[in-house]
């Protein structure tokens, strides 16, 4: 499926202001194993009955300080790889899942993920899908993101904050994905996030409420 749209989203994770950004949205399976996505690539490893269990890879955006007023002083986090493994199990058009992404480079951070996916078609036409996960990381992803260090305390005037390791994120979203014809689709997205711990007690964050929105039209080969 090859297509494109646009994605509203915070300016950074933890701020209260929006950005709207075009996305290219490519979809591909190959051999009924590689399947890529505008996130990466997935592996399957391993497949019987309703367990599955794939290998990620990916990439982590990182973060600039120009992105919002709020972050002068804290210096950039640099773009990453990510690798990773997913587990999941399906009952009906539910499916549970639990993966765990290894940043190499930007962060150096680890970051989890445990949910629920619900996708169910309501006709030949209109798909609708629903989900809720919990977002967990370690301390090196937590202290790029929301700590803030006494060096970076010093030029952005922001108080020092240690973020240690934990529940990052809920997550929850609503999707509908609309066939035009036998090609052509209409997919929209509606998400929030909001954040916890001490993600959500940080001085870089200035609304721990974090919404986005998605609209994609693509074309199905």
């Amino acid at each position: 499926m090859l297509g494109g749209g646009a994605i509203t989203v915070p300016k950074y994770e933890g701020s209260d202001e929006f950005k709207i950004m075009p996305v290219p949205f490519v979809t591909a399976t190959f051999l009924d194993t590689v399947r890529i996505d505008p996130t990466g690539a997935n592996i399957a490893v391993y497949e019987q009955g309703p367990f599955e269990f794939s290998a990620r890879l990916g990439y982590e955006m990182g973060r600039k300080e120009d992105d919002s007023d709020h972050l002068r002083g804290l210096g950039d986090v640099d773009m990453g790889a990510k690798v990773g493994a997913k587990a999941a199990v399906k009952f009906g058009p539910a499916e549970i899942f639990a993966q765990l992404d290894k940043t190499i480079g930007g962060s150096d951070g680890l970051e989890g993920r445990v949910g629920i996916e619900v996708n169910r078609p309501l006709s030949q036409s209109l798909m609708i899908g629903a989900s809720a996960a919990a977002v967990f990381a370690d301390e090196n992803y937590m202290q790029a993101y929301f700590g803030v260090t006494p060096e970076q305390s010093a030029r952005s005037g922001l108080a020092r904050y240690d973020a240690g390791a934990g529940l990052k994120r809920a997550d929850f979203s609503i999707s509908a994905t609309y066939m035009l014809n036998q090609n052509w689709m209409v997919r929209g997205k509606a998400g929030v996030g909001v954040l916890l711990g001490d993600a959500a007690d940080s001085p870089v964050v200035v609304d721990k409420i974090q919404p986005s929105g998605m609209l994609l039209v693509g074309y199905r080969f």
